[in-house]
């Protein structure tokens, strides 16, 4: 039997998926701040930053509580020179938990994220973390952090022991924290929450949406630098948990020690790959245990910790910072070609041609070198060839390269004798390297752009070619 597809259908059916494809993600950001005058300038330029296909950032909201320091005339500046950023303030420290309802009533859009202001996002880090949205069953995701602290120490190996840990048993069982994202459906939470993930975690669970791990983004914070100070947040964490545990009938899987265990057989080349590792694995494990009991006393005595004392070794982000692009070993290399428009490609211009798309690529090259970072670079290397080098993974790559095509296609460059105006069109290539192990092996990635780069050519060829 043949069946005939109607036309018609076909190209609604078109249609609907193209506008799927276009729909974007409005997203309204929290960050709850206290004391964050060292950090807040930073993290709401990074969050402003965050670009992708498929998220819209329609505003930024800062809830200072009880703040004593410069973070409330910082943030109010920002605001001045950004209408997306809005500061609301809490003359007095009522907890993060009071904080976030105050956050999510004046948040409007569809999905809302909160990220701490101690926090340094990847430059592609929200579009991981909003783009599963599109799925109508996705409630909540939940990205990976990795700490800045100095892994040669036992503290810096007992916070990446944690929180690689944390990454290994989310990849089974989501167990979100430090940047989430999930949808504008709930009104608040237990204002004397002091897990605020886990809490938002159970409502989003309980209303029967699906929770995402997304390890592909990837934030940076800093973990204690001190044996106190370990304890301090530990202890306050755990006892959070068994409340919540009570409050809302919901357990985070960290909460179980077997998965735990089995990961750190898993992870042994970390764990346990000298003499010394094991050494501080153990030392990392016997102070998550005191600190899992003095969180069980801090409960069954009824002691509250929705308003915790700040972590003070935590917040200096800038000591740390230094460390972030030496944990990110991903490496991409991205190749433009330009081409300008009415090219007819024959061997009689083909010198000219190039001369001139060569000039255009100079004479763009100082404003382009705005949309990176001033440690990456950007170069001419050939007739019309640009290549820039980025410390970023793939699609963080794949975000810059459409960053800088959009630019240069929506510039005018004057070029030859007369100076001729043209407009140009982009194609582009890139590869990602990074490293996977200490041997120095490479692994490479990146979709390379050969069907892109072909049609960019063909729009520009003369109509009289054949096969």
């Amino acid at each position: 039997m043949t069946v005939r597809v109607d036309g018609e259908v076909q190209a609604r059916e078109v249609e609907k998926t193209l506008e799927e494809n276009d729909r974007c993600i409005g997203c309204s950001i929290g960050i709850m701040a206290y004391n964050e005058e060292a950090n807040i300038a930073r993290t709401i330029a990074a969050v402003l930053k965050q670009k992708g296909p498929s998220i819209h950032i329609e505003e930024v909201i800062v809830v200072a509580s009880g703040c004593t320091d410069h973070t409330v005339p910082i943030v109010d500046e920002i605001a001045e020179r950004e209408a997306r950023v809005r500061l609301f303030i809490q003359e007095k420290r009522e907890g993060k938990a009071s904080a976030i309802n105050l956050f999510l009533k004046e948040a409007t859009s569809e999905v809302v994220v909160l990220i701490g202001a101690d926090v340094i996002p990847e430059e592609s880090a929200f579009e991981y973390l909003c783009s599963p949205f599109l799925d109508s069953e996705v409630g909540m995701v939940g990205g990976r952090p990795i700490p800045v602290n100095d892994a040669s120490t036992f503290m810096g190996h007992a916070v990446h022991l944690l929180w690689r840990l944390h990454d290994r048993v989310a990849r089974i069982h989501p167990k979100l924290g430090e940047v989430i994202a999930f949808r504008n459906v709930i009104s608040g939470i237990p204002a004397d929450s002091a897990v605020d993930e886990i809490s938002i975690q159970a409502l989003i669970s309980q209303l029967g949406y699906k929770l995402i791990y997304k390890p592909e983004c990837v934030v940076y914070n800093k973990g204690p630098v001190t044996v106190r100070d370990f304890l301090k947040q530990r202890r306050r964490i755990y006892a959070g948990h068994l409340k919540a545990r009570a409050q809302q009938n919901y357990e985070a899987c960290t909460m179980k020690v077997t998965p735990i265990v089995r990961q750190l057989i898993v992870c042994r080349d970390f764990t346990m790959s000298t003499p010394k590792r094991a050494l501080w694995t153990l030392g990392a494990t016997l102070l998550e245990g005191y600190a899992r009991m003095q969180g069980c006393y801090d409960y069954l005595r009824k002691k509250e910790h929705h308003i915790w004392q700040a972590v003070n070794s935590t917040k200096d982000l800038a000591e740390g910072q230094h460390e972030v692009y030496r944990v990110c070993n991903a490496q991409s290399v991205i190749v433009f070609r330009l081409i300008l428009e009415g090219v007819t490609g024959d061997d009689l211009n083909r010198e000219r041609e190039e001369r001139e798309a060569t000039e255009a690529a100079r004479k763009l090259v100082p404003y382009l070198r705005t949309k990176i970072r001033k440690e990456d670079t950007l170069s001419v290397n050939g007739p019309g060839i640009m290549t820039a080098v980025i410390r970023t993974e793939q699609h963080g790559a794949q975000l810059v390269a459409q960053s800088i095509k959009k630019a240069v296609q929506e510039s005018t460059v004057r070029v030859g004798v007369r100076g001729r105006e043209v407009k140009v069109t982009v194609a582009y290539s890139s590869l990602t390297f990074a490293s996977k192990a200490l041997d120095g092996t490479m692994t490479v990635s990146g979709p390379l752009q050969v069907e892109t780069v072909l049609a960019e050519l063909t729009e520009n060829q003369p109509n009289n070619t054949s096969c």
